[in-house]
């Protein structure tokens, strides 16, 4: 049997870029429904899209509501890690502000990450 695929895709763009925001969320449920393993891994004013005030209003024309591909891709089994300086650059709460199934990681855990994936996306 063949090793599973990883793919993580960088996130780095929120409300201020909604296309940017959602194509890389676009991308991540096609992957997974292909059996591609994937981690979405959030930096910069990305952690909008994780942001439970914030990621509902998100909306690029053409594609589904951003919540919608979000919510669909942690039921799926995709991975979220969101970079803490990042949330706190922004004076995020970590416990009430961000979505559920998210998690706070550092610079380390992405750069482990991306070394072991077969792919790396940024957007």
């Amino acid at each position: 049997m063949a090793e599973k695929k990883t793919l993580v895709i960088m996130v780095t763009h929120g409300a201020e870029n909604p296309e940017k925001a959602t194509i890389p969320y676009v991308l991540a449920n096609a992957a997974l429904a292909s059996g591609i393993e994937v981690i979405i891994g959030i930096q910069a004013t990305g952690v909008y899209t994780v942001s439970k005030e914030c990621y509902k209003h998100i909306f690029a024309a053409g594609f589904p509501p951003l919540k919608e591909l979000v919510d669909t891709f942690i039921q799926s089994g995709g991975k979220i890690y969101v970079c803490g300086p990042c949330i706190n650059s922004r004076q995020m709460d970590v416990n009430t502000q961000l979505i559920e199934g998210s998690k706070v990681v550092n610079a380390a855990t992405f750069v482990n990450e991306m070394m072991k994936a077969d792919k790396v996306l940024f957007y």
